[in-house]
């Protein structure tokens, strides 16, 4: 397995190909999710090249950067496992050479970014687009993977490369679910047993809204019913809303192109979730 640390070796192995390049960006922890779309990205690229880096300017200031888990002996083995053999692994003193108080910031658009996670996340999309856009331009791929279970980001991001002219098709990969339903994130392994059991109820909850949303009148009475069944369940929500998937904004009626996203915090974890209407 080649394990870049550095730019200029990277940027010479890239010179190097023939074929296209997909490029999967990750924070690390892996998990099935994460795999899965390593898998979609060989099936449209001769070459895939999975990044991982926790980037700290996408975290606020009470958030678990420092508690974000960092397992990259064992991402490695799994994505070998998986077939994947080019690995990028950057510090913070490769992405951020002159500390992070001072650096040119990618600015999301707002429209996209003020709403959903971005309300109660403030700065959190700009370093988002921030190191994603560093990558791109280290990287130079042909595409780039981006999962659905964080969709507001991958609008964002298929947004942003869209108003900078950047020369990369955005793929993103279906959302990939545990047996029982829990969308796969690197922070479900910080709940504990009783919260795991508990945390399904999230999707449970989104999909039950999708289903029902297609007839209803009333979707505040809807949002309202889903909200007290998560609170009742020992859920701090976040968000719980209908939104055209294409702007990301609110409906107070169903239509198509719709989804319903939630984010709630469960104990000390921020789970988020997704779901189109039928």
């Amino acid at each position: 397995m080649a394990i870049f640390k550095d730019i200029n070796s990277l940027r010479h192995w890239r010179q190097s190909l023939r074929g296209p390049l997909a490029l999967v960006p990750t924070m690390g922890n892996l998990h099935d999710g994460h795999l899965a779309l390593v898998k979609l990205a060989a099936t449209r690229a001769e070459q895939v090249l999975v990044s991982i880096y926790v980037n700290p300017l996408q975290f606020g200031p009470r958030e678990d950067f420092a508690n974000y888990p960092r397992t990259l002996g064992r991402d490695l083995q799994r994505l070998h496992d998986a077939g994947c053999q080019t690995v990028f692994t950057p510090d913070d003193g490769l992405m951020y050479p002159r500390g992070r108080q001072d650096i040119s910031i990618v600015m999301p658009p707002r429209s996209l970014s003020k709403v959903l996670c971005g309300a109660s996340r403030p700065g959190h999309f700009a370093g988002v687009c921030t190191v994603l856009g560093k990558l791109l331009h280290i990287v130079a791929p042909e595409i780039l993977l981006l999962g659905e279970k964080d969709y507001q980001q991958l609008r964002i991001v298929q947004q942003m490369v869209a108003d900078l002219n950047l020369n990369v098709q955005v793929l993103p990969g279906p959302l990939q679910r545990e047996a029982d339903g829990l969308a796969y994130s690197s922070r479900n392994t910080f709940l504990n047993p009783a919260e795991r059991q508990v945390a399904p109820l999230l999707a449970q909850t989104l999909f039950d809204l999708a289903r029902r949303s297609t007839s209803a009148a009333d979707i505040a009475s809807l949002t309202t019913e889903g909200w007290e069944r998560l609170e009742q369940a020992g859920f701090l929500p976040d968000y719980l809303e209908l939104c055209d998937a294409q702007t990301l904004q609110a409906l107070d009626v169903p239509q198509p192109d719709a989804r319903w996203f939630g984010a709630a915090r469960l104990g000390q974890t921020r789970l988020i979730d997704n779901v189109i209407v039928p």
